[in-house]
């Protein structure tokens, strides 16, 4: 087991997503604001090397930022 402990894992957080069209992405500016596709309680995305494994729920303490792990997605499944 210790050889796996080496790995590197490189593990995303998506809070949401959208499509624009690229002109809109080129007019933005500092201060512009994207709406994404979803709520404040919906559940983040968690990936690791670009596969869905888990969703949860950030947390904030202070000036630190975690992800509290609130479901595991079984393999192949992809939301």
């Amino acid at each position: 087991m210790s050889i796996l402990e080496s790995v590197p894992v490189e593990v995303s957080i998506v809070l949401g997503s959208v499509r624009l069209p690229i002109r809109q992405v080129l007019k933005m500016s500092r201060g512009a604001t994207i709406a994404f596709d979803c709520g404040h309680d919906d559940p983040s995305r968690i990936y690791a090397n670009g596969t869905l494994i888990a969703k949860g729920r950030i947390q904030v303490t202070g000036e630190r930022m975690a992800i509290e792990v609130t479901e595991v997605v079984p393999r192949g499944v992809e939301a």
